[in-house]
């Protein structure tokens, strides 16, 4: 026996007796019941579906899993990917999967899923992903490269965050023997529940994967309850129906917050509401005139607004980039000025004011929008509520199909960049229109490879946006949760600037 060898079988026996047994990860028990403030769409589990919007992965993350996704770690951390790499002149972004992670029905996940998912993924960002994408190879069942036409800096931001679900992955052998329908009906992922059943816009149960590459979730069964109703979604809470209440505001919040055995979480996610004129694109509309726009963002009191409905935990901002994500440019927001606002709409050729057309408000954002709505009309500018159900809201804003106002809110994770061709540039999933120069800024930054030109190249297009007004900006959202007196750990603050608990398998119940 050589000595080498000899000392590898004395270590191994040395660790046999020193390292005690690894007691087995406990069974999953219990039930997590969610009351969720909007109508769930089953759309929302197929990853191929995203809207840019933050509210699918609040399925997701329970159904499915991804190379790359923000976690306690990190905003891009490895979880079906094991690693990755970029080559040296930044063409290359190679992955090496897990060893035997297997999606629910048994299959095992290879790179044929990954190549299969990103090629299927058809929402926001879809068309930028693949156009900068020049060939998806397969090198072996663990191996895959995603090789570009040329460096992009951004690849991992869009791929490996929530500014796409291009990386989440389904099983492609299931997919094409049940079809596209068949999938949405009876989804299959990789991630740490199954779906048990789905009542469509009512209610979807889950029960624990127990064969989760990351670990065993502690609780057996998730059930998310759409309770659209705030007053409802609190009183299941004081009677013990539900666990965790989603979006709970202004004198309803401040009762659970006063209930004993309840309390308060509040996160400043990655969403900012805005007021997005729609009509500015459109040489015969008011809203065409940069004053009237400006008129508008000066009409609203802010902080008001914010104390009233979201107890002040709203950050309010000028910007529609949020400041935590990188590049973002810090813009203090428009200040409360109602005198200045009409006196502008005097200048603009509307002493008297102006009908402005629809505001569509992003529920169940309603009591945000209608004051909004009220301080506008007070200002002169009189416009019609209109509201909408949720996946019907998300859908027709992307679609180009509302008109007039929108005040509505996006919350994936990323970038400036990322935020930014959402919303301000040509193929833009919101966009209803776009300035010359922040187009050009904008495919100059894509190409540019330091890091401090292309953030001064993000920021002047930040600028030009606050200061021509093509959004109103309100506030980064303050979005709060109640939790009842069984759940000991709501995975509500683990993923920092996430509204919805994640990641699902680390939810725990009280002993």
């Amino acid at each position: 026996m050589s000595t080498l060898v000899g000392l590898v079988l004395l270590t191994l026996c040395l660790d046999s007796f020193a390292t005690p047994a690894v007691a087995a990860d406990p069974a999953p028990s219990g039930q997590v019941t969610w009351a969720v403030h909007i109508t769930l769409a089953p759309r929302w589990l197929d990853p191929a579906e995203n809207e840019g919007a933050i509210t699918p992965y609040l399925t997701l993350y329970a159904v499915h899993d991804a190379l790359l996704k923000p976690m306690p770690t990190g905003p891009s951390a490895p979880s079906l990917a094991e690693s990755w790499s970029l080559s040296s002149d930044g063409l290359v972004y190679e992955f090496l999967l897990r060893a035997g992670v297997r999606f629910h029905n048994g299959e095992l996940l290879t790179t044929d899923d990954v190549k299969f998912s990103f090629e299927r993924y058809r929402g926001a960002n879809a068309s930028l992903l693949k156009d900068k994408v020049r060939e998806v190879r397969i090198l072996d069942a663990r191996r895959i490269q995603f090789r570009l036409k040329e460096p992009w800096p951004d690849f991992i931001t869009f791929y490996g965050t929530t500014a796409t679900s291009a990386g989440w992955i389904v099983p492609k052998k299931y997919v094409e023997k049940v079809g596209e329908e068949g999938f949405k009906k009876a989804p299959v992922g990789a991630g740490p529940y199954r779906v048990i059943s789905v009542t469509p816009g009512v209610e979807m149960t889950f029960e624990a994967f127990e064969g989760y590459w990351r670990k065993v979730p502690r609780v057996k069964r998730l059930v998310f309850r759409s309770l659209p109703d705030e007053t409802t979604r609190a009183a299941a809470l004081k009677r013990g129906d539900v666990d965790i209440a989603y979006f709970l505001n202004g004198p309803i919040a401040e009762d659970v917050r006063r209930t004993p055995g309840l309390r308060l979480m509040a996160v400043r996610s990655n969403a900012v509401f805005f007021l997005d004129f729609r009509d500015q694109w459109d040489a015969a509309s008011p809203w065409r005139d940069a004053r009237v726009r400006l008129a508008a963002s000066l009409a609203i009191d802010r902080t008001a607004l914010n104390a009233a409905e979201q107890l002040g935990f709203a950050w309010l901002t000028g910007n529609v980039v949020p400041r935590a994500q990188e590049f973002a440019l810090q813009i203090d927001p428009d200040p409360y000025d109602p005198a200045r606002a009409k006196r502008l709409l005097a200048e603009a050729g509307y002493p008297r004011g102006f009908d402005g057309g629809d505001i569509t408000i992003n529920p169940p954002y309603e009591g945000s929008g209608e004051a909004i709505a009220n301080y506008l009309a007070t200002a002169g500018i009189r416009l019609k509520i209109r509201t909408m159900e949720r996946a019907a809201f998300l859908s027709a804003w992307r679609e180009g199909k509302l008109k007039g106002v929108v005040f509505g809110g996006l919350g994936p994770s990323g970038n400036a960049a990322t935020r930014l061709q959402m919303l301000a540039v040509k193929g833009a999933p919101y966009a209803a229109g776009v300035v010359p120069e922040v187009q050009d800024l904008f495919e100059r930054q894509t190409r540019e490879l330091d890091r401090r030109k292309r953030e001064e190249l993000l920021h002047q297009i930040q600028r030009i946006l606050h200061d021509r007004a093509i959004f109103a900006p309100i506030w980064e959202n303050g979005f709060i949760r109640g939790v009842g007196p069984r759940v000991e750990e709501p995975a509500l603050a683990l993923i920092p600037f996430h509204p919805y608990s994640a990641p699902y398998e680390d939810v725990r119940l009280k002993p």
